[in-house]
């Protein structure tokens, strides 16, 4: 039997900067925290619905599913976000959070947060709000951020104050102009690096529904995910890249000398949610493969701006990255691995990883694979030229006893 901790975000974050929802990037939400098992706490999406639901809070995590489900049940039914969070106020210390791009944002029952709304005179107003029901009215631009220190936190008392800040700074940026999806991988990054709630956790774009998937959750039970404050990758200009810790080792890209930039973890998060005017939002699936991602998306951008949304070609350029090193771990993938959505700009890719944890494809060779195996535990060149050497002796020997 295994068990687990359990796990609650205790960060959320929705912002909204276009209430009429036409902006691809104009609504986005995300949770992280200190606390390990994250990939139980981040968020539900219903893409019928364009909500989220996230949820948190100092409850025992069966009160908190209880919660969940009553809320999904207010889903199911059209609720809007505040009648859907409004059932936390029946779990003690449950909250939850719910945003949609058109109908605002929502959090109930036991909270701290901000409600951040910035008008079309661009006055922005930070309002605090504590326990039963705050909003984000419905056709407003605005934010709701809750953040609260988790137990064993080494900034333990800080939440109060970096609460504000971040509500402060997310106010600027929509009265700024930024889309929500920048704006919630910065409001990342500020929490990770001054209040210590810095594991993921993820986030999602709600009007595109590309989400961070399994980038930063944990491997394994009772772990912590990605440090969002963290260095995640380093990207060449020509779109070879290679994550951490592998990255510590180049300076470079191997491929063609290009300089790398060092991209950190929540820079990665909203680099994955942002859907491009030029350039589709790419999410990659089924490896963890750290900068896969990115090399992933670098070589979807390139074959969507030559041969357009084509599923076949995607795949085609993303078999050429594979073979040229560009993108390691995984196998080839065929056009049926390529989901693409036109209409939104977005490309999703599925990957199966490499068997036995190779950086490459099996090569389709005549020779049994299982000899490259047996060949790969052998420590060294010798020990290969022997073999060699022996069989040939044998040969040789065999042959010259047949011609006597």
């Amino acid at each position: 039997m295994v068990f687990s901790t359990t796990a609650s975000a205790t960060m959320n974050v929705a912002v909204i900067t276009d209430p009429t929802g036409k902006d691809p990037n104009g609504c986005a939400a995300g949770s992280q925290s200190f606390a390990a098992n994250m990939f139980q706490s981040t968020f539900i999406f219903s893409q019928e619905h364009k909500m989220a639901l996230l949820s948190g809070g100092e409850g025992t995590s069966d009160v908190r599913v209880a919660a969940i489900i009553n809320a999904l049940t207010q889903l199911q039914k059209n609720g809007t976000p505040a009648q859907v969070v409004s059932v936390a106020q029946n779990y003690q210390g449950i909250r939850l959070m719910a945003v949609n791009p058109t109908e605002g944002i929502a959090v109930g029952g036991d909270f701290d947060v901000y409600v951040v709304t910035v008008d079309n005179n661009s006055t922005i107003k930070v309002q605090a709000a504590s326990g039963g029901v705050a909003t984000v009215p419905a056709g407003t631009k605005g934010a709701i951020i809750h953040l609260r220190n988790s137990e064993g936190n080494p900034k333990s008392g800080t939440a109060e104050t970096v609460r504000l800040q971040t509500a402060m700074n997310i106010g600027k940026m929509i009265r700024d102009g930024y889309p929500a999806t920048k704006i919630v991988s910065e409001a990342f990054g500020e929490v990770a690096r001054d209040s210590g709630e810095d594991h993921g956790g993820g986030a999602i774009n709600l009007v595109s529904g590309v989400t961070t998937g399994d980038m930063f959750t944990p491997d394994q039970l009772n772990d912590t995910g990605y440090e969002m404050e963290k260095p995640y990758s380093k990207v060449s200009s020509s779109g070879w890249s290679v994550g951490y810790p592998e990255a510590d080792n180049y300076q470079v890209s191997p491929v063609d000398g290009s300089p790398l930039t060092t991209v950190y973890a929540y820079q990665a998060l909203g680099n994955t949610i942002t859907v491009s005017d030029d350039n589709p939002s790419v999410s990659t699936y089924g490896s963890d493969e750290k900068g896969i991602s990115e090399a992933t998306t670098s070589v979807v951008d390139a074959s969507v701006e030559k041969n357009g949304y084509d599923p076949v070609k995607i795949a085609q350029s993303i078999n050429k990255a594979i073979d040229s090193g560009s993108i390691v771990g995984v196998e080839y993938v065929d056009s049926s691995d390529i989901n693409v959505r036109e209409n939104i700009k977005a490309v999703g890719v599925y990957y199966t990883p490499a068997p036995n944890g190779r950086s490459a494809p099996v090569w389709n060779l005549p020779i049994d694979s299982n000899v490259f195996d047996v060949l790969g535990n052998i420590e060294s060149l010798i020990g290969i030229l022997l073999i060699l050497l022996a069989l040939f002796r044998s040969t040789l020997i065999k042959s010259f006893f047949r011609r006597r």
